[in-house]
């Protein structure tokens, strides 16, 4: 079954931040890699659902011309809309993702630790949603943990392995580690164009200094 509101109305109950996300050097460094993993320096429109407390959520807002972050708990709308709340650029909302999906296409959307919540055909949805709202060449960045936990439905490896079978996605990079897993994927097929092509870099066969 896919993970219920109780579930996480009940961890905010409990703990203002119940994964550590400010505490732990482990979420401090997954989110410095996760930042780098942006091809782009600047987006227009992006999306994060499942927010969490915004500690993400405050480091895309420095990327993003406009950033869109909801998340299913009301604690946690409370405590991201504090945390960003010097950023006008930032709009939190307490959304239940896929039947709160909002309207629009995005040039970012940011998967992070959400889609192994979703069981059974809820996952399809909101890969299907989440594919229909990126424009075409938009970024869709996925990260997730790897290890087993008993409440989730789905393991970060096999959210990760229903994404790399999406068609309308070509996946750009990726970073393997024990615990997590983070890929980013442009929206279309082909070859994608790597940060130092877009940059011009690889004219005349040259390299970037040191």
């Amino acid at each position: 079954m896919t993970v219920s509101t109780s579930y996480f109305d009940g961890m905010y109950a409990r703990s203002p931040d119940p994964w550590g996300f400010t505490s732990r050097w482990y979420e401090t460094r997954k989110y410095a890699i996760t930042m780098a993993m942006l091809p782009k320096q600047r987006y227009r429109e992006a999306f994060e659902p499942g927010c969490s407390i915004g500690v993400l959520s405050d480091l895309l807002a420095s990327r993003c011309e406009r950033l869109l972050c909801c998340d299913i708990a009301l604690a946690a709308v409370k405590a991201a809309a504090e945390r960003t709340a010097a950023r006008r650029n930032v709009r939190v909302q307490q959304r239940a993702i896929p039947r709160d999906w909002p309207e629009g296409r995005f040039d970012l959307i940011v998967l992070s630790e959400i889609l192994y919540y979703f069981a059974g055909p809820e996952l399809d949805q909101v890969l299907n949603l989440t594919v229909a709202a990126l424009r075409p060449g938009a970024t869709l960045l996925a990260v997730h943990w790897r290890h087993p936990v008993a409440e989730y439905p789905r393991s970060g490896d096999n959210v990760h392995a229903a994404l790399a079978a999406r068609p309308e996605l070509t996946k750009l990079a990726e970073h393997t580690e024990p615990d997590f897993l983070a890929e980013t994927y442009l929206a279309g097929q082909g070859q994608p164009v790597s940060v130092a092509a877009a940059e011009g870099l690889l004219k005349g066969g040259g390299r970037p200094g040191r």
